[in-house]
Order: C-alpha cells, then structure tokens, then sequence
C-alpha cells in the first residue's frame, strides 16, 4: 500500500491510497457499495464497529455511516456520490458530523486484474482544521477491508 499526502495549495491537500486487493473487481465494488458489507471494514479503529450504514449510490444519492470506537466514542461520517460509474469509479463529498461546515472529497478508481484489484484512491480538498489524520487512518481502514475481504474467498 502506497500513501502520499500531497499539497496542493488553494484548493487544500489530499491524501493518495494505492492499494492492491486480492479480490476480484466486482467484490470489491460490492464491499464500497452494499451497506451490508460495508459495515464489516469502515472507520479507522481496529476495534471500532459500525452502527448504521445508509448508502444511496447513484449520482445525487447520499450516504450515511456511524460507527463506534472501543471507548464509546460514536463518529459519523456523511456525503453525496457526485459520479456513480459501476464497476469503477466513486467520486462522492465526505463530511463529519462533528465538524460542521468543513467538506472534502473522496474518489475512489478500480481495476480489475484478474483474482485482483488495484484500488487509485484520493481524499481531496483537505481545507481548514479536521482534526482527523488521514493518512493513517485510510491505511488502517483499508487493512480492515483486506482482512474482510480474505473471509470471502
């Protein structure tokens, strides 16, 4: 896994995923897609369990995603798909709801190859104070969705 934050001036920073799954294409579409599958990976805390998983995914559809870390300590995370193009591409908004007002942008490009897919992932317009820390925590996040992912083959 290759993560690159990068800055990019006005418009904010963004931070660069590339992963490589060892499952096929449509499996992996399915695990951003289905709310089911879904709430087996997200959020960046190993121990943290997904509460409520809402997804709407077409263009203008919403999504909404709360999850719970180990302490109690409940996070939602809520956004708009703005291109929706099955089996390869999400590009949607990404909010907090503990931080009002501060808005960034997530797209997610797969490639099939073969029993594998390369995942080209980039949460852009980073701008202001999130207190979040992206980088590591995509990277946590998607060990999560390669753990769940091996239980499925």
């Amino acid at each position: 896994m290759t993560v690159q934050p990068q800055s990019s001036g006005a418009s904010g920073s963004s931070v660069v995923v590339e992963h490589r799954f060892d499952a096929p294409l449509d499996v992996v579409w399915r695990a951003w897609t289905d709310p089911e599958r879904v709430s087996r990976w997200w959020g960046s805390d190993p121990g943290g369990v997904v509460t409520s998983a809402e997804l709407d995914v077409h263009v203008g559809g919403r999504f909404e995603i709360s999850f719970r870390d180990p302490g109690g300590e409940g996070h939602t995370s809520r956004g708009e798909y703005l291109r929706v193009e099955e089996p390869s591409l999400l590009d949607f908004t990404w909010s907090w709801e503990s931080e009002p007002g501060t808005r960034s942008r997530v797209t997610v490009e797969l490639v099939g190859d073969g029993d594998a897919t390369a995942m080209r992932f980039v949460h852009g317009e980073l701008v202001g104070v999130s207190a979040h820390d992206y980088a590591p925590g995509w990277r946590r996040t998607f060990g999560k969705l390669d753990a769940v992912l091996a239980g499925e083959r």
